[in-house]
């Protein structure tokens, strides 16, 4: 017989946020959404033509991908050169990411990726996932981020704060670090 704390059968769990709650929903409409829209295509331009639809977009993608993906370490060979930091918002992921919607198949995939392809798309998509990110992360933790890393690191995973500091004694008696080992050359 084992002694113990007891244990309740129902725990309190947080709740799912929002996006993992209707991600999976969303992702399974969606993949229906493209099939049901490939079968109207098939059946009114035929299968053939399906397939170049989606042949041409893996092909268009992979250089869009490639492009942009040429494009960023150009800028960041430029910059380390220069001895600054690469520009921002210049919307190399943004465009990636429209290449890998290419690459996807499917029509409203392919048709999203295309919008992203659009400069004035891209600056608008960018802007909201910045004022986005700021918002949450204002909203996370009222201090900054730097604080945020400084408290993981002071707290252990058991929840405790270690706090204490570290005190160096040079005492004259004890041997200095090239008095304990013998040089490497001679």
């Amino acid at each position: 017989m084992t002694t113990g704390a007891p244990t309740t059968p129902y725990t309190d769990r947080p709740r799912r946020s929002r996006l993992r709650r209707y991600l999976p929903l969303g992702l399974a409409g969606w993949l229906v959404l493209e099939i049901w829209l490939l079968t109207l295509v098939a059946g009114a331009a035929g299968g053939m033509t399906v397939f170049l639809l989606l042949v041409a977009g893996v092909v268009a993608g992979s250089v869009v991908i490639k492009r942009a993906g040429r494009r960023a370490f150009q800028n960041l060979n430029e910059a380390l050169q220069q001895g600054g930091s690469p520009k921002r918002g210049e919307g190399n992921g943004l465009t990636m990411l429209g290449g890998l919607l290419l690459i996807i198949p499917g029509m409203i995939s392919d048709l999203l990726g295309l919008l992203l392809l659009l400069p004035p798309v891209q600056k608008a998509v960018s802007r909201l996932a910045e004022n986005t990110f700021e918002k949450r992360l204002r909203a996370a933790a009222p201090g900054s981020l730097g604080d945020a890393f400084q408290q993981a690191r002071m707290h252990r995973p058991d929840g405790k704060v270690v706090q204490g500091e570290v005190i160096r004694e040079d005492r004259a008696d004890r041997p200095g670090p090239d008095e304990r080992r013998p040089p490497l050359t001679r």
